[in-house]
């Protein structure tokens, strides 16, 4: 009577209980073994890094505070409230290991964490990128594979805490003695500061806490920032003195970053590029003046970098650039507006109505729609920067009668996936594009992204034909009135430069003009076309205003 009693109390707290006693013996190694396996998935979950540079056999021979905590609260909790903390603990560790999962992308792609606040609105820009680098169907397919991943994941904890927490509830005894023995480990383990005691999960969610905190506080501290620029009331004719008469050109390079010009993958490729074009520009009268800025943005996220630069604010994230938008703060461009200089813009990758146009200055914009290209799409971008540096040329600098210019141009092809690629043609044969139906390079996308070295090797042809096609420019069309201010916008991910590097880009100052380049001498850059190891870095909010006073009056 007494075990029967026993049986029927288990089987109040799991109905499965007695079932198992009457099981066959196969049938209780195989839920055993399912419990188990459920065990290692949950703290595998829990101790599992964010980073894929991160994951090796050794980072997951843990054992997480989380799960001691969690055993104890089920130890003790109530049969009904059992369920609650079980679904609960399971839908913690489940957008736990969805935000480790984002974070892995996000160091892959963009060289930081993914951000609880400020990155959702990052999501449609990254499916967009998918879509021209692989198709509609291949974004589609990317959809549905994430929104199968989200609910896999969460299903599947779900299911492994609760079979945990049943296990525990019937086994009480046995549950408390593993606790209390589990428990001493992680002590005595913390206390040497070894192997396996881990509470990296709690110092996550710390440590996203705090980000959500400063991510909600961030406007207002940008709002404080914006409030101070000591050229707002400048009036146009103390603007820019030393640029009167000079046609000055601004083009970000995608992806031109300080590992073009370090790593070893790259290095001498580029640098070759770089040292011939400096003799070639020499040539014919041009000198030039180059250094660093320290980038708000890795991997992705252009915009950020324009809007840094353009506007002299640190815009490291959508929420301020949004916030930016909404002031009236002096850029570059309306600088040299406001100095009776035409401004346009050459967005190739721009494809729709574009407002950020109105507040950065602009006389007009130039965007894939009415640039008139009749050639073919290259991956993500819609047409080569040798065309577009073309229409530069053809519709402002030939242009008569526009007086002053200050155009910025934005140079695609090196943007990812690299491939594949235009070639450099001579420049009379440009025409509508539609030689670039034969004048092209590299495979598609899908086959080149099955190997590293391939990719490397294309994001290298890729600066290469970029700054070869802005050497050509200026040595065809430079004349005697243009300036050149040319940089990276970032860092490419790190599947090209690798893991903790700088965020630093390259950025030039080409002229004839002497004069020009005597008013950068204070700067620390280096002659030619490359910076070195010794030339000075500044974060990219700064350039803004030391151009203006470099460029303004002399005092």
């Amino acid at each position: 009577m007494s075990r029967l009693a026993e049986t029927v109390r288990r089987e109040e707290v799991d109905p499965a209980a007695g079932r198992e006693e009457a099981a066959p013996r196969s049938r209780v190694i195989l839920r055993r073994t399912l419990t188990v396996l459920a065990g290692l998935l949950v703290i595998a979950a829990l101790v599992a890094p964010n980073q894929l540079s991160r994951l090796s056999i050794v980072s997951f021979l843990r054992l997480p505070l989380e799960i001691l905590f969690g055993l104890g609260v089920i130890l003790v909790a109530r049969p009904r409230a059992r369920t609650w903390v079980a679904l609960l603990s399971g839908v913690f560790v489940g957008l736990l290991l969805i935000v480790k999962l984002l974070d892995m992308g996000f160091y892959s792609s963009l060289s930081r964490s993914f951000d609880l606040v400020l990155d959702w609105i990052l999501l449609p820009s990254a499916l967009g990128v998918v879509s021209s680098s692989f198709g509609t169907g291949g974004a589609a397919a990317a959809v549905a594979v994430v929104v199968l991943l989200v609910v896999a994941v969460l299903a599947l904890m779900i299911l492994s805490v609760r079979r945990v927490a049943n296990a525990a509830a019937r086994h009480e005894t046995l549950g408390f003695r593993v606790l209390v023995g589990l428990a001493v480990v992680w002590v005595v383990t913390a206390a040497i500061g070894i192997l396996p005691a881990d509470y990296t999960a709690t110092a996550m969610v710390a440590d996203r806490a705090k980000q959500v905190q400063l991510g909600l506080r961030d406007q207002e501290a940008f709002a404080t920032e914006a409030a101070v620029d000591a050229f707002r009331d400048t009036p146009g004719s103390e603007m820019l003195t030393a640029l009167r008469g000079k046609d000055v050109l601004f083009a970000f390079v995608e992806s031109y970053g300080r590992s073009a010009l370090e790593n070893p993958y790259y290095v001498d490729e580029v640098t070759k590029v770089l040292d011939e074009g400096n003799t070639r520009l020499q040539a014919v009268g041009y000198h030039s003046r180059s250094g660093w800025l320290t980038s708000p943005t890795a991997g992705g996220g252009s915009w950020l970098a324009h809007a840094t630069l353009l506007s002299g604010l640190w815009i490291n994230n959508n929420q301020r650039h949004r916030s930016l938008l909404a002031t009236s703060r002096l850029t570059i461009n309306s600088a040299f507006k406001r100095a009776g200089c035409r401004t346009v813009g050459y967005m190739p990758a721009i494809d729709r109505a574009w407002p950020e146009g109105q507040f950065f200055g602009y006389d007009h914009v130039y965007d894939s729609r009415n640039m008139g290209y009749k050639g073919p799409k290259f991956s993500y971008a819609p047409q080569p920067d040798q065309y577009t540096l073309a229409q530069f040329q053809k519709n402002d600098r030939e242009a008569a009668g526009r007086g002053p210019l200050m155009g910025e141009v934005a140079l695609v092809s090196s943007h990812v996936p690299w491939t594949p690629l235009p070639k450099l043609i001579p420049w009379d044969q440009v025409g509508d594009g539609s030689i670039y139906h034969q004048a092209r390079e590299g495979d598609p996308a899908d086959e080149v992204w099955t190997s590293l070295d391939r990719v490397r090797e294309m994001y290298r042809k890729s600066i290469e034909y970029s700054l070869g096609a802005l050497i050509s420019y200026v040595e065809t069309y430079g004349g005697d009135n243009l300036v050149l201010v040319f940089l990276g916008d970032h860092q490419p991910s790190s599947v090209i430069t690798g893991e903790n590097v700088s965020r630093d880009v390259p950025i030039t100052i080409v002229a004839k003009d002497p004069a020009v380049l005597e008013r950068v001498n204070g700067w620390g850059w280096r002659d030619g076309l490359k910076p070195g190891p010794e030339s000075a870095v500044w974060p990219m909010n700064e350039f803004r205003d030391r151009f203006f006073t470099a460029m303004g009056p002399k005092h």
